[in-house]
């Protein structure tokens, strides 16, 4: 019953077969290795352009330094500060005309007075050597010293200088509440000595009005600085007391 159930292989197998499916294969594995061959991926042109750019060119050299100018020194046709004698007769008289040419010095010829002044060749006398006239000295004229218009003077040394002192009024209502001390001014005396401004510094409020008046009612010899009289700053102090 099995003998119709297995089939002999060698029954099915043809030679020719077995050469096409070799030269089939062959052919297939050409083909894999020729295709990539034929077909190859091409590089990204923006960065083959990047690897194939030429670097930059070098700077210039810098330019040559120009040359100095050199400057020839013409030779002077004469020199008027010493005597020389011509070699040979010259047979043409050239014209020399050196009035427009410094003179080679300004010391003049050796031994001759110092701070001479070239006179031309018109005029040489002897070899131009005028003495420069002298310049008078410049005098200046001494400037007075200024006197100041206000100097500052101390409180005890100007009460010397007072001539007419008003004592003040002292206050009722100060006298009633017991109240005394002293009131500071600073003060402008004018030139005349008298009191032209008061600057309280301190003091009671019910003592300043009559100290006020009082002191402006004060003179005082005129300050003398340089012979000039000059206004004051200083300061005066007035005192009230409940014994007075």
């Amino acid at each position: 019953m099995f003998q119709h159930t297995f089939v002999d292989a060698r029954q099915g197998r043809k030679p020719w077969l077995v050469v096409v499916s070799f030269l089939g294969q062959i052919l297939l594995v050409f083909l894999l290795i020729l295709i990539p061959l034929i077909y190859t991926d091409s590089l990204p042109r923006a960065q083959l352009t990047s690897f194939l750019v030429a670097p930059p060119p070098p700077p210039p050299p810098p330019p040559p330094a120009p040359a100095p100018k050199i400057i020839k020194a013409v030779p002077r046709q004469s020199d008027l500060s010493r005597l020389m004698a011509p070699r040979q007769i010259p047979r043409e008289i050239a014209d020399i005309d050196d009035a427009l040419t410094p003179p080679p010095n300004s010391s003049g010829v050796p031994g001759s007075v110092s701070n001479a002044i070239y006179a031309g060749p018109g005029d040489l006398g002897i070899f131009g050597a005028v003495p420069a006239p002298a310049l008078p000295p410049v005098v200046k004229a001494a400037s007075a010293p200024l006197t100041p218009q206000r100097i500052r003077v101390g409180g005890i040394v100007q009460q010397a200088n007072l001539i007419r002192k008003v004592q003040p009024v002292y206050p009722t209502l100060a006298k009633q509440a017991r109240i005394q001390g002293a009131v500071h001014f600073t003060a402008i005396i004018g030139k005349d000595g008298a009191i032209q401004k008061l600057q309280l510094i301190n003091g009671h409020p019910l003592l300043v009005e009559a100290a006020r008046r009082a002191v402006s009612q004060w003179q005082y010899k005129a300050t003398l600085l340089n012979g000039e009289p000059v206004e004051v700053v200083t300061e005066i102090d007035v005192n009230f007391a409940l014994t007075q």
